[in-house]
């Protein structure tokens, strides 16, 4: 089955830290960006960071630059968010996104595009 999945979710306060991990099966990552996304509750999806194929180019949304760092290990086949000082605001399904035609500035801007692949998410709870 051809899917990436995301793990490293969880519960932690304000400050705290997480890392999030998406692992690819069925398909090799090494040809692909990937986007790391967030939806809270009753808000638009948004693009949080993405890493281009070779992990030589990012892109951060500005409310998280200086606290997540993108980064991925082909020889893993997985990408992650290292998330740091987290806040409340922070709080929200975090999803990564696979695809082999994109640009990580594009990828990152645009989140309800349908990527080649979508994992199914993980939640993220900050509290204070």
């Amino acid at each position: 089955q051809l899917q990436v999945v995301e793990s490293g979710g969880g519960l932690v306060q304000s400050g705290g830290s997480l890392r999030l991990s998406c692992t690819a099966s069925g398909f090799t990552l090494d040809n692909y960006a990937i986007g790391w996304f967030r939806q809270a509750p009753g808000k638009e999806r948004e693009g949080v960071s993405c890493i281009s194929e070779m992990g030589d180019r990012t892109a951060y949304a500005d409310s998280v630059k200086g606290r997540f760092t993108v980064s991925r290990d082909n020889a893993k086949n997985s990408a992650y968010l290292e998330m740091n000082n987290l806040t409340p605001e922070d709080t929200a399904i975090y999803y990564c996104a696979a695809d082999a035609s994109v640009l990580v500035d594009y990828m990152c801007a645009v989140a309800n595009f349908r990527y080649d692949y979508w994992g199914q998410g993980t939640q993220v709870t900050v509290s204070s």
